[in-house]
């Protein structure tokens, strides 16, 4: 099939200006809504590419998600929730954004065409071939993302993306290509939006799924979790008030004692 760039199709709407704030609100509600049934279709590729992070990961790799502007801010988001939410350590899931962390809050310009720049990053964490990479661009033809996974490739580094176009120059490159199409955008080409929605749902579920098969979750609940803040250390003993059938005062001594949630069940059972 031809490569159509469906990010950039013209908006189903006209003439914005001339809506009601009701009118835009209700209207972008309306496109949102068809996001889960796009991702829904793509729950194949999704499991595939996922099967293959949890592996990697089981073998002591590292997962790295590498984007340029909306796309590389989600995996930097996903990744730098992943040591809080689940307890692991910073270098296991590693985020890279086209410009450095600069372009987190400021875009770069250019940044994203380089065809050096990808892998130049992803050398800097002495990548081998135990870890995976993802790359994450809307249109899926970001230079920075493409040229980085085609080195990869070369290199034997298992390799993924997620894009919104169908048989894009990225879906090719990519070993494991997600493809979630949602169509085109409210405000025509404003990929920040359906595409971005898109994207962080199946980084939600990719995460996610990967640190509950890699025991991170105990029931349904963030075990390993960092405390944070007052409201995690509540959370946390909330959890051993439920688990061991104790009263407050004793999981707030559990909690101080052991650190986290998991060791203070586990020390409590003994």
């Amino acid at each position: 099939m031809p490569f159509i760039k469906t990010t950039e199709q013209d908006s189903k709407y006209n003439n914005l200006e001339n809506m009601s704030i009701l009118e835009v609100l209700t209207s972008i509600n309306n496109e949102d809504k068809t996001v889960a049934y796009a991702v829904e279709r793509a729950i194949p590729q999704i499991t595939e590419l996922t099967n293959s992070i949890i592996c990697q990961l089981k073998k002591g790799g590292r997962l790295f998600y590498i984007g340029a502007g909306t796309s590389g801010r989600l995996g930097v988001l996903d990744a730098s929730e992943c040591p809080p939410t689940f307890g692991v350590s910073h270098d296991l899931v590693i985020g890279l954004i086209a410009g450095g962390d600069k372009a987190i809050r400021n875009a770069v310009e250019y940044s994203e065409d380089s065809i050096s720049k990808g892998w130049e990053d992803l050398k800097e964490f002495l990548i081998t071939q135990n870890d995976i990479v993802i790359g994450i661009a809307a249109s899926g033809t970001t230079p920075y993302v493409i040229a980085a996974l085609e080195k990869c490739n070369k290199e034997s580094i298992i390799t993924g993306c997620i894009t919104c176009n169908r048989n894009s120059p990225l879906s090719k490159v990519a070993k494991l290509p997600i493809e979630i199409i949602v169509g085109s955008e409210f405000v025509t080409g404003s990929s920040r939006m359906k595409a971005g929605t898109a994207q962080k749902m199946v980084l939600n579920m990719i995460s996610t799924t990967t640190m509950i098969q890699l025991g991170k979750i105990r029931g349904n609940k963030m075990v390993d979790m960092q405390l944070s803040n007052k409201k995690l250390v509540e959370r946390g003993e909330n959890m051993l008030i439920e688990e061991l059938k104790v009263d407050k005062d004793t999981a707030s001594l559990l909690l101080k004692k052991y650190g986290n949630v998991r060791d203070a069940i586990k020390h409590f059972n003994l």
